[in-house]
């Protein structure tokens, strides 16, 4: 088993780190945030001040103090959508080829470049 997951292909996604997204299904459906981290592995994304859960931390030592941290949990890739600024919607994202031979992210419903490819 743990085997099949090493070997897994790795998939590239058209979400990249720092791109704004929304959440388009569970607990913070409609909210957005910045991506953190793309885990490509398992198709997940963290998003940051979403989908926050509470872990309990034990003391270890005086610089580091024991209690309940807040952080981000992974969503699955499929449950966000990038966010175009200019449609101020959630939108699907194609990939458009230049004259010389550079690939662009696009907006599907305005045509407008995502990121800073």
């Amino acid at each position: 088993m743990a085997a099949a997951k090493r070997d897994a292909p790795r998939v590239n996604y058209k979400i990249k780190k720092n791109d704004l997204v929304m959440v388009v299904a569970g607990r913070d459906r409609g909210k957005t945030g910045k991506v953190m981290r793309v885990l490509r592995e398992h198709g997940r994304v963290v998003v940051e001040r979403l989908n926050l859960v509470k872990r309990h931390s034990k003391a270890r030592g005086a610089q580091s103090p024991g209690g309940i941290i807040e952080k981000e949990a992974a969503l699955d890739i499929s449950n966000v959508m990038i966010f175009c600024d200019r449609c101020n919607a959630p939108v699907r994202v194609g990939i458009k080829a230049a004259a010389d031979n550079t690939k662009a992210r696009v907006c599907r419903r305005c045509g407008e470049t995502i990121g800073n490819d």
